[in-house]
């Protein structure tokens, strides 16, 4: 009798036992997205007006699934997948990628801290667009600095990267990422490391971080593929050019009621393969304003100084402003309108996100726009 006793309090136990880790291990999937289309009006296209359907105005159209398993004691596994595609041709973006915009794995500890493997943001994108004139509401990507040489607008992502991310301590998180090249005998070849960090306290945030790539783009396994960087349809910013890629930055923003300041200063550096640097200082200042619980206001400001020692490019100067409205017909579904012009010297201008230079030293943009987030 003892011994079948002892039995069915061992199974007992052991039922007991199960049904704790079950209840540990919940998992949740999630699926969302965000649908941005409108209408772009550019004044000077190489010399000429463009009337162009856009899409991807104030976000990139994209849909994606995120999850979670809680492995008990403080221990998690999280997921995200993140596609990108046009509204208006239905095509993959990312370069024909299946998740461009990101694909990792991660393994959380409430304690200390989160390890992620994967294609991802790096620390410079991860805090300082907290600042940016993008980033702080009713600003489309127009408002971005010019050919985006800090990478706020997100010309690449991180391919190969692990990324520690620390627990939230009194308002304080850092990062740091390391993104392997990925070919044998050439580890410092396509590579590329970030730190960074954001205080939050009450009305008041701080952000500062660091980014570094060698040799990008010069194949497409590394950490920046040659599909996936600088190209100079677009900026000039040669694809495969490029011998070392630094970005810093810092700043801060404070909320006064509705109103919300921000101030962010970036650095870009591009040492050229063909000979000589690029290097863009980018002072950007910003303030949005919640007029009602419907309508955001936003007024953006950024002077970008543009020091070359390239015979393939001039130095130059920039001074852009923004001005943008969001009005919000529910939770997920709103309505914007921005303008934004900029002026060179030294160099045509050209807007960030506008598929040509002007033919002139000044450009006006002008987008009108609806987003849906599900």
């Amino acid at each position: 009798m003892m011994h079948k006793q002892t039995l069915r309090t061992a199974l007992a136990i052991a039922v007991t036992g199960l049904g704790a880790a079950a209840a540990h291990a919940q998992s949740s999937v999630t699926l969302y997205g965000i649908v941005d289309a409108g209408f772009t009006y550019t004044n000077n296209q190489k010399g000429q007006s463009a009337y162009q359907a856009t899409q991807g105005n104030v976000q990139g159209s994209r849909w994606g699934l995120t999850g979670s398993e809680d492995l008990g004691g403080g221990n998690h596994v999280l997921f995200r997948l993140e596609n990108s595609f046009s509204a208006e041709t239905g095509a993959l973006g990312g370069g024909g990628r299946m998740f461009g915009r990101g694909a990792w794995v991660a393994l959380s500890n409430d304690r200390a801290g989160t390890i992620t493997l994967g294609r991802q943001y790096n620390s410079v994108q991860d805090y300082l667009s907290n600042l940016q004139i993008n980033g702080v509401g009713a600003m489309s990507q127009y408002g971005n600095g010019i050919y985006d040489n800090d990478d706020l607008n997100n010309t690449y992502r991180t391919d190969n990267a692990v990324k520690y991310t620390t627990p939230t301590i009194a308002g304080f998180t850092a990062n740091a990422m390391y993104a392997f090249s990925n070919t044998a005998g050439q580890f410092a070849n396509n590579r590329a490391w970030s730190v960074g960090a954001d205080y939050v306290n009450g009305p008041l945030r701080l952000d500062a971080a660091y980014s570094l790539v060698d040799n990008p783009a010069s194949n497409t396994t590394g950490a920046a593929p040659s599909d996936n960087y600088y190209g100079t349809g677009s900026s000039i910013i040669g694809t495969s050019n490029v011998s070392r890629n630094q970005v810093f930055g810092g700043g801060g923003a404070y909320t006064f009621g509705p109103a919300t300041v921000a101030l962010l200063y970036t650095n870009s550096q591009f040492q050229l393969i063909t000979g000589g640097s690029l290097r863009f200082a980018n002072y950007e200042a910003s303030v949005r304003y919640q007029l009602t619980p419907a309508t955001l206001l936003a007024l953006g400001y950024i002077y970008t100084s543009q020091n070359s020692s390239s015979s393939t490019a001039p130095s130059a100067h920039y001074n852009q402003i923004s001005v943008g409205d969001e009005y919000f017909l529910s939770k997920t579904t709103d309505l914007y309108l921005n303008g934004i012009y900029q002026n060179a010297a030294g160099s045509k201008a050209w807007i960030e996100g506008i598929s040509n230079p002007s033919s002139t030293s000044g450009q006006f943009v002008t987008v009108a726009g609806i987003r849906h987030k599900f």
